[in-house]
């Protein structure tokens, strides 16, 4: 399966199992603890009165749906950064192989060029892949039809660049679940206060305990998008910071094992 098919499947599968584990986890003991804890506060509070103040549960903080989804939408964030920062600490391992067998002070003319491209060749589907090494290939084919090194720099500087295009392209669906958790966390918040302007007349006849509650939901939903989306933001920037060092890497690598020993007719 080409790279891009294995990690659209790793995708898929991530989602389905963030879901079915959170929603597990929701179901067994989440919301369970968090009607147990809600109603016995209503107890305490219809026997002591206005002088017992409920203490604050983590299970009440996240019992909620938009909570539920917001944390689905975390791991599942995780999980594809998990995965490509597995792939692109990979590729920085290769940096620190020896591609191309090339000595201090050994020039490369046009005709040695097939066989250090058969030498790439011989690696795993994975290795050619990798930035590192497209690096070399595409300098030694350039250099091979052109005979010019200027061409064959001006290729890497152009892959170069086009790499880190398409790996700040890619990040667009973690970029989408960083915005969406937010506004999942918003939509909750505007869902509570609905709810709370709905039970206003109620307030006004002195039972302000719904009021109170769709209150908690709206600032419930937002603390917890907040903290969420915050926690996936760092890892993202991370990810961007190892991917952009990996593509500088590979250009100076590239220049310092190969560039420098090409040597036209």
């Amino acid at each position: 399966m080409h790279r891009r098919g294995r990690e659209f499947f790793f995708q898929v599968v991530a989602l389905l199992l963030a879901l079915i584990a959170v929603h597990a986890l929701y179901v067994t003991l989440i919301r369970p603890n968090a009607e147990l804890i809600e109603r016995r506060a209503a107890e305490r509070a219809a026997a002591e009165g206005t002088a017992y103040q409920p203490p604050r549960s983590l299970y009440v903080v996240l019992k909620d749906f938009e909570q539920e989804a917001a944390i689905v939408l975390a791991l599942w964030a995780l999980a594809v950064l998990a995965y490509k920062t597995r792939a692109t600490l990979a590729e920085r391992r290769l940096l620190e192989r020896p591609l191309l067998p090339l000595a201090e002070g050994l020039r490369v003319l046009p005709e040695d060029v097939p066989p250090l491209l058969r030498g790439l060749e011989e690696l795993s589907e994975e290795e050619r892949e990798a930035l590192p090494v497209r690096v070399l290939v595409v300098a030694l084919t350039r250099f091979q039809v052109t005979r010019d090194v200027r061409a064959a720099e001006e290729a890497v500087d152009a892959l170069c660049e086009a790499e880190g295009d398409r790996r700040d392209a890619e990040l667009s669906l973690i970029r989408y679940i960083t915005w969406a958790i937010p506004s999942i966390g918003f939509i909750g918040t505007v869902r509570g206060i609905g709810d709370a302007l709905g039970q206003a007349h109620q307030a006004m006849q002195g039972d302000i305990a719904g009021v109170t509650a769709s209150l908690g939901v709206a600032f419930n939903s937002t603390f917890v998008a907040l903290v969420v989306s915050m926690f996936v933001m760092f890892f993202l920037h991370q990810l961007q910071l190892l991917e952009e060092r990996l593509v500088l890497d590979a250009r100076e690598r590239c220049d310092r094992s190969l560039l420098r020993h090409l040597e036209p007719l």
